[in-house]
């Protein structure tokens, strides 16, 4: 394969990564071009944390627009993180955020797994749904508040680090699970069958290009500190998946992005604190 045909089908995988995963307009003619076969879509896993560098930037953007809009207040800061995480969660249409409270609700309403899965398809959300929804928001949140109150630039480095490297657990999950959900009934049924360790490395070197932008803006410390702190919450997540379901769902990846990203703003405001 030549060198343009794999630049034309890293894009082709990469802009199917972003249709799939965000509210980012890939429609009309560019639709066409990119194409879409399950195969396609299961390559493209390898570009989910790449999708997470375009959820990133818009976070940070969000975070320092509104921070220079408002006068300077103890409060501009959780102004700001509440205005870049509803730009985050408006961006990916709440696709991560659906999933934690799904997967909430199904190990929280049965500790019998059958029961567990087909609560996590009913599309109502329940009291365990709403409850770790409403606590990841307002400790997503908080942290962030946290780490524009000792650097601006600590903010924005984990914001455009976190969304990446949480989108890279996932893929983790897919390629060392089983698939458990309904692929029958779910839109990511590409992805129950387990992607190439190709992939996961592709995934692994989008991760580490803004966690490097970190460390030198910040210094290793900040950036080792986030990422050790992201990858402790997924090993849990999977520890806790394989325990009560044996696998794997499209639920559970969104869960795991959302936990990962969470447990690097707290292992980055950790290392600030130490610093």
């Amino acid at each position: 394969m030549g060198w343009t045909a794999r630049t034309t089908g890293f894009l082709r995988h990469y802009l199917l990564a972003v249709q799939f995963f965000t509210r980012l307009p890939v429609t009309g003619g560019l639709a066409r071009w990119v194409g879409f076969s399950p195969a396609m879509l299961r390559a493209s896993a390898a570009h989910f944390p790449g999708v997470g560098w375009l959820v990133g930037v818009a976070a940070c953007l969000a975070f320092a627009v509104t921070a220079l809009a408002l006068p300077v207040s103890p409060y501009t800061p959780l102004a700001a993180a509440v205005a870049s995480t509803a730009c985050t969660v408006w961006l990916t249409g709440a696709f991560h955020e659906d999933g934690l409270a799904d997967l909430a609700d199904g190990l929280g309403g049965s500790a019998e797994r059958e029961r567990a899965l087909a609560i996590m398809k009913d599309s109502r959300i329940g009291a365990y749904g709403a409850i770790a929804l409403l606590l990841a928001l307002l400790l997503k949140v908080a942290l962030l508040a946290v780490l524009a109150s000792v650097a601006p630039l600590a903010v924005l480095a984990a914001l455009l680090a976190a969304h990446a490297v949480s989108r890279f657990w996932p893929l983790v999950l897919i390629r060392t699970m089983a698939y458990v959900g309904d692929a029958d009934g779910s839109k990511s049924k590409p992805l129950a069958e387990r992607i190439t360790t190709a992939a996961v490395w592709t995934g692994a070197a989008w991760s580490s290009v803004p966690l490097v932008l970190a460390g030198l803006a910040l210094g290793a410390p900040f950036a080792l500190a986030g990422l050790a702190a992201s990858a402790l919450a997924a090993a849990w997540m999977r520890r806790l998946l394989a325990r009560r379901l044996a696998g794997f769902t499209g639920d559970a990846l969104g869960a795991t992005q959302q936990l990962g990203e969470l447990a690097f703003y707290g292992g980055a405001a950790v290392a600030l604190a130490w610093a």
